[in-house]
């Protein structure tokens, strides 16, 4: 219970976490963080910036051209023809030029800012395959999906957001430029506008980060069970829990909704509305103004057009700067949860550094092993056992004895903290990781099957293996007998998981797989526990062939496939309760007499 109420806290914390705002110090900091991963495609993002300062010269040289036009011909009424399609053409050839100019910024923006998406999703995925066990246990799938998906997406946005901020910068400086060379007192004017927008700024930034961290936090609990439900609809259908599972779904789809609703509000609010408001303002002040001075003194026709569309010049870029605030803040909040899964230091188990040590015995010792998925109850309690090369050693329990855990240490699936393992009489972090993965081979009690075909997936799409190697593994485990049946042999589509296979097919391929690697040591984790009768029959002449001078740990369920194991150990509440031969501990009529009984009175 204890524990219970501790995952609660911590879940209740997380959540808080999500809800809160990111202070701006905060999002500079995940601004510039996220950016590192942009600098090697600097290149598209720098040009692209080239092409957009030419793109703000032409928006001011087009009006003005217009002014001079206004002011010194058209004004006089009698304007030769030949002059008008000159400043004509002038003005088509500068619309054309910064059609073109636009395009290639948002072209080279656009390619930078996607292989920049790529290259944080590949760093994302490889990152993912660093991290220990213990963060998969603690995180769900959906959440991860989630942000190797929709998060990432949500960055290239982010990025985006920079091309239009970039852009309007330089659309806003030289704007203003433009309407200060013209009337500088108007000019004035419309820079004062300009505190009230940044306040509008800040309170959005500020604001805002909160509620789109709600937002993601909800789409990323819609993914959960979203993929939940797809993994379990076999048990949501047999147990008709369609309901519950419909309304559970719909309860974090209608949280999801709100909290899109929050963020819509806000924007309607806080972002182009404001700057039309802002921009219609300006105008009112500027023609009052000129309505002022147009009291005491001629005011060019050109000047006030001029002027009017260098406001608009001034405003548009905030309108659409404004509008991407809200793809920055759900892109700062993206980052964030990003940034959350690299900075994770919940890393596989390490070796020691320089590592070089190579398998050839397959002596497994164990001296006084302890180990604990929390930190603070302990699993495994100073476990300690010699398997000598070539012997098969029984391990077994009831559930959550600690069977599975010696297997998972053993592995390096999971570092321990007390003890020592010892492989041919050396410690088993002197070995490279790639070593023990070679040398150690590993079945089991659920076998994955990847898309593909037969082949791919007992070599495992090792190119190094094979079809001979291949197809005499599949042969030494008896496996060929099916394959050869299949419409394409060994060439026979596999589908997720492997799921037209029955599942002591899979497990045969699975043996297949491991065999194919000639492992010097073997590991078997309850592998016939979901198998038919008919079927471990047919393994089990493969399986003694497969033990044939290779160490083997077998953890099993049933009782007669180890009977003939070297050492038997018996665990119970994590610790070693006996150990001896079949023979021996059924003399003894302690814990695995017991087992021994029960399962003969079961069959």
């Amino acid at each position: 219970m204890a524990e219970t109420n501790s995952t609660d806290k911590e879940n209740q914390t997380h959540q808080s976490a999500w809800t809160q705002s990111i202070s701006t110090k905060d999002q500079v900091k995940i601004i510039a963080r996220v950016m590192k991963y942009a600098l090697p495609f600097k290149s598209y993002f720098l040009i692209a910036l080239v092409f957009s300062a030419f793109l703000a010269t032409i928006n001011i040289l087009l009006p003005r051209l217009l002014q001079y036009f206004m002011d010194h011909f058209l004004n006089k009424g009698n304007t030769a023809f030949n002059i008008i399609l000159d400043f004509a053409a002038l003005y088509f050839l500068g619309t054309v030029l910064k059609a073109i100019l636009q395009f290639f910024s948002n072209y080279l923006y656009s390619m930078g800012s996607e292989k920049t998406l790529e290259n944080v999703r590949l760093v994302l995925f490889k990152k993912l395959h660093t991290l220990g066990m213990r963060y998969f246990d603690l995180t769900p799938a959906g959440s991860i999906v989630s942000r190797v998906t929709n998060d990432t997406m949500s960055l290239m946005d982010f990025l985006a957001v920079f091309a239009s901020v970039l852009t309007g910068l330089f659309a806003i400086i030289t704007a203003f430029i433009a309407m200060y060379t013209t009337n500088s007192v108007s000019a004035w004017i419309v820079l004062g506008f300009l505190p009230i927008l940044l306040l509008a700024i800040w309170y959005y930034s500020h604001y805002s980060s909160r509620v789109y961290r709600h937002m993601r936090e909800k789409l990323s609990e819609l993914n959960v069970k979203l993929n939940e439900s797809i993994e379990g609809i076999n048990i949501i259908q047999e147990f008709r829990q369609e309901k519950r599972i419909s309304d559970e779904f719909e309860a974090t789809n209608q949280d999801y909704l709100n909290a899109r609703k929050a963020m819509i509000r806000t924007n309607s609010l806080l972002l182009s509305s404001l700057i039309n408001l802002l921009y219609a303002l300006a105008i009112v002040a500027v023609l009052t103004h000129f309505g002022l001075v147009a009291q005491n003194q001629f005011v060019e026709a050109g000047v006030i057009y001029a002027f009017t569309t260098y406001v608009s010049n001034f405003f548009n870029p905030m309108s659409d700067m404004m509008d991407s605030l809200s793809s920055l803040q759900d892109g700062v909040v993206a980052s964030s949860r990003i940034l959350r899964i690299l900075d994770d230091q919940t890393y596989a188990p390490a070796q020691n550094e320089g590592a070089h040590g190579e398998i050839k015995m397959g002596k497994i010792e164990f001296r006084h092993v302890s180990f604990s998925y929390d930190g603070k109850n302990k699993i495994l309690n100073d476990i300690s056992f010699v398997a000598n090369p070539g012997e098969t050693i029984g391990i077994v329990g009831h559930t959550g004895s600690g069977k599975s855990s010696i297997i998972n240490v053993m592995m390096r699936f999971y570092e321990f903290y007390e003890g020592q393992i010892l492989i041919d009489d050396r410690d088993i972090k002197d070995y490279p990781m790639s070593e023990i993965r070679r040398k150690i081979g590993l079945v089991l009690q659920d076998s994955f099957m990847f898309y593909g075909d037969i082949s791919s997936n007992i070599r495992l799409f090792n190119q190094d293996i094979s079809d001979e190697q291949v197809y005499d593994a599949a042969k030494f485990v008896q496996a060929d007998r099916f394959i050869e049946k299949l419409p394409g042999k060994y060439h026979a589509r596999v589908i997720e998981g492997g799921a037209k296979f029955s599942s002591g097919e899979r497990q045969l391929l699975s043996f297949a797989r491991t065999v194919v690697t000639d492992p010097k040591i073997l590991v078997l984790d309850e592998a016939t526990a979901s198998i038919d009768t008919e079927t471990e029959t047919l393994i089990q002449e493969g399986l003694h062939r497969i033990r044939q001078g290779r160490t083997t740990i077998a953890i099993a369920h049933r009782l007669s496939t180890i009977r003939d194991a070297e050492q038997i150990i018996v665990l119970d509440a994590g610790k070693i309760v006996e150990m001896g031969s079949h023979d021996e501990l059924l003399a003894k009529h302690g814990h695995y007499y017991q087992l021994y009984q029960l399962q003969q009175g079961q069959n």
